[in-house]
This record gives structure tokens, C-alpha cells and sequence, in this order.
């Protein structure tokens, strides 16, 4: 052990998951401890920011996203999955509630942040585009070459418009409680689940959604 810090409250303080930040080389943590989010400076072991009541019950998991530095993702028993902003605290940037029962796993796509995999025990696994909190809220920008040709041209532009925010696709292939979502570290649009039962379900992105990311 290089070095501790304790965590000061009433009764018996329950650690449900903690995660390192990507970003600032890599010297900060968050950890989940009942129903509070804390962040921590493993430089100093100081807490650097402390989101209280971020779930209205346990917190089950985090999930730094990779390209936006101050972005953290949560969820937990109250079936909910929030989005934050460390930097203010007082609101969740966003929030989720597409499940029915607890919520035990979240996780940002690798290389393309919008995209968001949540796990639960209603069985589903629920795979979501968040592209307005994303680090390319606003998609590939239109040249204004292409704006200046006129008339015909305004079918391609609206193409290009952004995404909104929505419910890409729900798995529903497990037959029990989905504890674990992850994406493939080699394809990024390849990604895995695993229940209670022992199934584990590989599925991809669907490609419709996947080539208006990369077009």
C-alpha cells in the first residue's frame, strides 16, 4: 500500500465502486460509497469534490468519460443513470430512466463517447446515444462551399444535422439480472454482457448508427 485515506461518517460506510479518471495523469479517483459520489487527488489523498445524494439510493457504478476530462457517468438502485459535470455538482448534466430495476453497470464507448451502455436487473442491457453531452455534440460541420450551391443541396445538409439524444436499441437476449457491460477494447463498436445466469451476449452497434457517426 502506497497510501490511504478514510473516508469520516455515521455507521458502517459501504464501497460499491471506485474508478480512475483518464485525465490528469491520471492522479484522480472517484469512489461510490452508499448513496454519495467522491472524487479524490491522489497527490495530496484530499476529496476535491463530494456529489451527496447523487442517487436517491445505492450507487452501483462509474464511468469517466474518455474524451471530455470533467464528465462522469453514474447509476444505481434507483433504477436511474446520471451524467455529471465535477466541476458543479449541484445538478446532473443529464439523467436516464429507461430501466425498471437497479442499475449496476454503466460504460462510455472508448473512441466514440456518445455512445452509452447501461446494465440492469430488469434484464436489459440499454445501448444510448448521449451525443448532446458528447465531445462532438454538434457532428461533422457543413463547409460553406456546400451551403452556397443552393437549393439542391439541402437534403445532404440536413443529413449531416446532430443527433438528438435517444434509446439506440435494447437487448433483451439475457434471461436474468445483467451485471456487467463492456466495450471491446480492439472494435470499438463491438460490446459484451454478462448476467446472473452465466450468459454472456455479444452484439454490435447497428450499422445504420454506426456509419452516420463515421459519415
Amino acid at each position: 500500500v502506497s497510501s490511504t485515506a478514510t473516508l469520516e461518517g455515521k455507521g458502517q460506510l459501504k464501497f460499491t465502486s471506485g474508478k480512475w479518471s483518464p485525465h490528469h495523469n491520471c492522479s484522480q479517483l472517484a469512489t461510490a460509497n452508499d448513496t454519495a459520489i467522491r472524487g479524490w487527488d491522489l497527490r495530496t489523498m484530499s476529496q476535491i469534490y463530494c456529489i451527496e445524494n447523487a442517487h436517491g439510493q445505492l450507487v452501483r457504478d462509474l464511468d469517466f468519460n474518455p474524451n471530455r476530462q470533467y464528465y462522469l457517468a453514474s447509476c444505481g438502485d434507483d433504477c436511474k443513470v446520471k451524467f455529471w459535470d465535477v466541476r458543479n455538482v449541484q445538478e446532473p448534466v443529464k439523467t436516464l430512466e429507461e430501466h425498471s430495476h437497479w442499475v449496476w453497470s454503466v460504460r462510455y464507448n472508448h473512441s466514440h463517447d456518445q455512445l452509452v451502455l447501461t446494465a440492469s436487473s430488469d434484464s436489459r442491457l440499454i445501448l444510448s446515444n448521449m451525443v448532446s453531452i458528447s465531445s462532438e455534440p454538434f457532428g461533422h460541420l457543413v463547409d460553406d462551399e456546400e451551403l452556397s450551391e443552393g437549393e439542391d443541396n439541402h437534403q445532404d445538409v440536413k443529413a449531416k444535422e446532430p443527433l438528438k439524444d435517444s434509446v439506440v436499441s435494447t437487448y433483451e437476449e439475457h434471461e436474468d439480472s445483467v451485471y456487467a457491460a463492456e466495450w471491446s477494447s480492439a472494435d470499438p463498436w463491438l460490446f459484451a454482457s454478462l448476467s446472473y445466469d452465466g450468459r454472456l451476449v455479444i452484439n454490435r452497434v447497428p450499422r445504420a448508427l454506426k456509419y452516420r457517426i463515421l459519415l
